[in-house]
């Protein structure tokens, strides 16, 4: 048996997460993962994720399109792969894009309050390159954003040292999120090796993680005067490698392509034990 099938079947069972995730004593149960373990060149697995495809920028002036093709996301190697082209593009919705990546999504498909939800991953780093592992309430069809809510675990813009943690929501959203900015250990960068980035959630906080050092907190007591905690409902997770946008701005000729963005696993867990704090 290799140390990867010992790993995947020690996740399966109950287990306390160690280090400074810990300090609220949770201990937990996996309820969903993907160990990204098909063979080379198959899509991701359908029973747990579906696609965003097109090219419309998606909110933040983005220059991709997503697509569904192999060349932006498969499975490789024990990863999931996604990769962001450079070429010219026209999607099925018309819009013409210099560019090409994938976004993969659990929507329809799984979703889940509260919990612990993790991802190791080895990141692409370059300007305009903006790979996120992030989560959306289940109820965005309906509520809308940002009353569905969002929790974003880990985001990227080009700094090798750097990675940000923000929950958007009614009255903090866009550039009015509550964000925290975390500068990795001296000699860390994110797109040599594999981090795991976790998020704790409980029904009145919110807990960020880097290799399960904690990074961030919040709580009901960080929104602004008035504003609503909307973390008190299902969410569902996505992955994706954005293209240029508002935030880290567009790829410039420093910029290598392509950019890729590797997942050794994405893991679910929900709470057997919670500690009086909660």
């Amino acid at each position: 048996m290799t140390m990867r099938m010992i790993g995947t079947l020690l996740a399966v069972v109950v287990l306390s997460v160690h280090g400074s995730s810990q300090a609220d004593a949770t201990k937990w149960k996996l309820t969903w993962s993907d160990e990204f373990n098909a063979a080379d060149g198959t899509s991701p697995d359908p029973a747990k994720w579906n696609f965003d495809l097109g090219g419309k920028g998606w909110g933040n002036k983005e220059l991709e399109s997503y697509t569904s093709r192999p060349v932006n996301v498969q499975q490789k190697g024990g990863n999931l792969v996604i990769t962001a082209v450079k070429e010219d593009y026209t999607g099925k919705d018309g819009v013409a894009r210099p560019y090409t990546s994938a976004r993969i999504k659990t929507k329809g498909l799984f979703s889940q309050a509260y919990g612990r939800v993790e991802a190791r991953m080895q990141l692409p780093l370059g300007k305009g390159i903006w790979p996120a592992f992030w989560m959306l309430g289940d109820d965005i069809g309906t509520a809308g954003w940002p009353k569905a809510g969002e929790i974003d675990i880990m985001e990227n813009i080009g700094e090798a040292g750097r990675v940000y943690s923000t929950l958007h929501g009614p009255e903090y959203s866009g550039g009015k999120g509550i964000s925290a900015k975390y500068d990795l250990p001296a000699g860390e960068v994110v797109n040599t090796g594999f981090h795991v980035y976790a998020v704790e959630w409980s029904p009145n906080r919110i807990r960020f993680y880097f290799d399960d050092k904690l990074i961030a907190e919040r709580t009901p007591a960080d929104l602004p005067e008035g504003a609503k905690w909307v973390y008190d409902h299902p969410f569902f997770v996505i992955l994706n490698v954005a293209v240029g946008g508002a935030w880290p701005g567009n790829p410039d000729e420093t910029t290598a392509f392509p950019q890729k963005m590797l997942v050794d696993y994405v893991r679910v867990y929900e709470p057997v034990q919670k500690s009086q704090s909660q």
